[in-house]
Formats: structure tokens, sequence, C-alpha cells
């Protein structure tokens, strides 16, 4: 079983990293596009406050959100927040999800997420994790993918291609840091196979949609991902 207590560790960790980045921030900052599509910075951290309550619903066995048009309402609201009030949203809903995941509990349960998802639930303290420190770099603030803790750079990208192996859409790609550490996803569509090399960072760019793959070096066409 996933060590959930070491994991709650580095998303404490995660969080301060993020906090003090964002606390120097200001106003016109937040209300900056962030490098996700349609969202300013302040849009990605209500979705993160809002994603630590959703985490706590989770582990308390209730609906992740109460509809997609609720989450989606929610972030809108709380996107032109000033940075205080950002901020303070942003530590007490970390503060939640900490002391929750502090309490004794079986985390050997199986918990839902969205969409029918689930998972068991000693594995919700790394998927909070990648909420942090992916949604850390979303902001474009000088935090990138190469300052992501190297345990969790390799653990994500373990996840995210056995999440896309047997895709429909996705034929097999094999995946090499170059260093002897390869993974392979994708293989349900017909195509040829095609193998990629690059570093860490780019590898995971490229399967968590935040890089385009330009950096890995292919023998052919990478095929593009579903998105997450």
């Amino acid at each position: 079983m996933t060590d959930h207590a070491h994991d709650l560790a580095c998303v404490r960790e995660a969080t301060e990293r993020l906090l003090t980045a964002v606390a120097e921030l200001d106003n016109a900052s937040l209300a900056a596009p962030s490098r996700l599509p349609g969202w300013s910075r302040g849009h990605v951290l209500a979705h993160l406050a809002r994603n630590a309550d959703a985490l706590v619903n989770v582990l308390e066995g209730r609906p992740m959100y109460a509809s997609a048009e609720v989450r989606d309402a929610d972030i809108e609201r709380g996107a032109p927040r000033p940075l205080d009030v950002q901020l303070a949203d942003l530590r007490e809903s970390a503060a939640r999800f900490q002391a929750l995941g502090d309490a004794p509990a079986d985390w050997s349960r199986t918990v839902e997420l969205r969409n029918g998802v689930t998972d068991p639930a000693s594995r919700v303290p790394f998927r909070r994790w990648a909420e942090v420190d992916l949604h850390h770099v979303d902001l474009g603030i000088g935090y990138e993918l190469e300052d992501l803790p190297a345990e969790f750079t390799e653990r994500e990208i373990d996840f995210l291609a056995r999440r896309f192996a047997g895709h429909m859409d996705v034929p097999s790609t094999g995946l090499s840091a170059g260093d002897g550490r390869n993974w392979t996803t994708g293989g349900g569509a017909d195509g040829a196979p095609v193998t990629a090399e690059g570093t860490p960072a780019d590898l995971l760019g490229w399967l968590a949609g935040r890089r385009d793959g330009s950096g890995l070096t292919t023998d052919g066409t990478l095929p593009k991902l579903p998105p997450l």
C-alpha cells in the first residue's frame, strides 16, 4: 500500500512552497493569465483551495463535488478575490485536508473520486501532491517542471503512463529517461509503435499536457494524448 503518511508530509512541503511563492505576488499578478487556457492565476488558486475541500469530501465518503457546474461556479467565484483572501483560503483548506489525513483511518479502503473513478484511500495524498505541485508550475511564477522533487516526477510519470496504457486512442509508446528508467504507455490504438527519450521533466510535461513533446527525441510522431 502507498505510504500515505509520507505523501501527506510531501503535500505539506509542497503547500508551503506554494504559499511562500504566492505571497510574493500582488493583486494584479493574480488577475494575469496562468499557463492554463482560459484561467487566470486566481482561477488556479481558487481551484486548489476547492480541490483540498473536495478531497476531504472523498475521504469522508461524500461526492467529490456536488456537480461539475457547482465546481466550475466555485472556481469562477473565487478567481477574482484579492491576494490576502486567496492565501487565507489556501492555508485553511490545506489545513482541513492535513487534519483529516493525520486522523486515524482505514487507508486501505476504496474511495470514489470524480466520474466514478475509484482508488485506495492511501492514494489520495499523492493525488493532492500532484494538484499542488503541477498547478504551482501552471502559475508561471518561476517554479518549473525541472524544479519538482525527483521522487514526485518519477511517480507521476509512472502514474500517467499507466493511466494511458491500453487507451484506445493512443498507439504503443515507449518512454525513456536515458538513464535506465523506462515506461510504456498506450497500446490500444492501431499505428506503428513510437519511442521517445528525454529528461524526466520533458517526459512528465508531455504526459501531463504541460509540454508538446518537442523536447523529446523520437523515432516517429508522438500520439496526441487525451485530456487528463
